[in-house]
């Protein structure tokens, strides 16, 4: 605010000064109308901080929302596999083909409404394309290290994707980042690591591993990050062709889960054999984890369903579009620290006791300084991005 009104200050000035040297009959009307334009920069200025601040807000809103749907969705994960303890695989191909049609017709309904515009499903899919394409190849890779990889490790190299991110920001998006921001990414990857690795004998862990395996999963964690990036460049470009307005969520939401379903389906042959399902078997599996998911016919052992499947099905969608919401109110970076917070706090969910899953696990012996070590990076890295 004083600056806005020291720079109006100094202009007005010179320009008085060049106004006497020409006519001095001049000089008040000059005068009146200089102090207009100071104050109306000044409130204008007023109102940008006050925008700010209000998206700031709106922001923060989003990411406790997006941390407490994180949480939700995990345990909910872990409660609904009690039902369908024998058909994960099942479990996963409905999230993804089954939110396809799910996606498509809330984008329908709303393209009836009038809230997405011909304009916005006009904008070039190629992108999409990408973003499918990316997430499958994760997905298949992910799927083959990890049945390679000892179950503790696994959280830990997963936190390499904020690394992948903030390289990828950089390169695709031209994004830079302030010594203060890298630091608290990286000390929020720290307390995430500490958290998750003193739960586990990790060192005995990543010995057994080796080295090819978590080369590849981490190399795996790259092309979800990239998917991520490719996102929040279409929110950006596409606020620039749609002349200021928001590309709705579902158009996103919905061209990107279908271009990634149809890469899945064509990797389906491949990814079944690596869960130990050959593909020929698939249609009968499908079969009988439809059974389990709805309860019905001969399904044994499937004590909770449909409720605990639909109740984790209900979260992961609302958690999937808070997610990409918050990436489009903010940036991929600040979404992805974001859910780093909801590991440390899932840790802490399941202490308590869950119907359905039994006694409660103890708190690891890091989760305190780890939790306040992902704290402090979240708060570092937020501090210095203001700056």
């Amino acid at each position: 605010m004083n600056g806005l009104i020291a720079s109006s200050s100094f202009a007005d000035i010179t320009e008085l000064t060049s106004a006497g040297l020409c006519d001095v009959g001049t000089s008040a009307p000059l005068l009146g109308r200089r102090r207009g334009r100071t104050f109306a920069s000044a409130s204008e200025g007023g109102r940008a901080e006050e925008d700010a601040s209000g998206k700031t807000a709106k922001i923060v809103v989003a990411a406790a929302m997006t941390t407490a749907l994180a949480v939700a969705n995990r345990v909910l994960y872990k409660v609904a596999l009690v039902p369908l303890n024998e058909y994960p695989f099942f479990l996963a191909q409905l999230t993804t083909f089954g939110y396809v049609l799910v996606y498509f017709s809330v984008l329908a309904a709303r393209k009836r409404m009038g809230i997405v515009t011909d304009e916005m499903l006009a904008i070039p899919k190629k992108r999409f394309v990408a973003m499918g394409a990316l997430e499958a190849v994760s997905l298949a890779m992910g799927m083959v290290a990890a049945t390679k990889l000892p179950g503790a490790i696994i959280p830990i190299l997963s936190q390499t994707f904020i690394i992948w991110q903030l390289s990828l920001s950089s390169l695709i998006l031209g994004t830079r980042y302030q010594p203060g921001q890298l630091f608290g990414a990286l000390l929020v990857l720290a307390g995430v690591v500490i958290v998750v690795a003193s739960g586990n004998d990790a060192g005995s862990a990543f010995q057994e591993a080796g080295k090819l395996y978590p080369a590849l999963y981490t190399l795996s964690t790259v092309f979800p990050a990239a998917s991520t990036i490719l996102k929040e460049g279409v929110f950006k470009e596409a606020k620039e062709k749609l002349k200021g307005s928001d590309l709705d969520l579902f158009v996103v939401n919905s061209f990107g889960s279908g271009f990634q379903a149809i890469f899945v389906l064509l990797l389906l042959p491949f990814l079944s054999g690596i869960k130990g399902i050959p593909f020929s078997q698939l249609p009968s599996y499908l079969k009988a984890g439809t059974a389990c998911f709805f309860n019905t016919g001969d399904a044994v052992g499937c004590d909770g369903a449909p409720w605990l499947p639909f109740l984790y099905v209900a979260s992961n969608l609302a958690f999937n579009v808070s997610a990409l919401n918050l990436l489009k109110m903010s940036s991929a970076i600040v979404s992805s620290l974001t859910m780093t917070l909801a590991v440390p706090l899932t840790i802490f969910a399941f202490t308590f006791p869950i119907p359905y899953l039994g006694s409660p696990a103890p708190l690891p012996p890091g989760f305190a300084i780890g939790s306040a070590v992902l704290i402090l990076g979240l708060l570092a890295y937020n501090v210095s991005k203001r700056k």
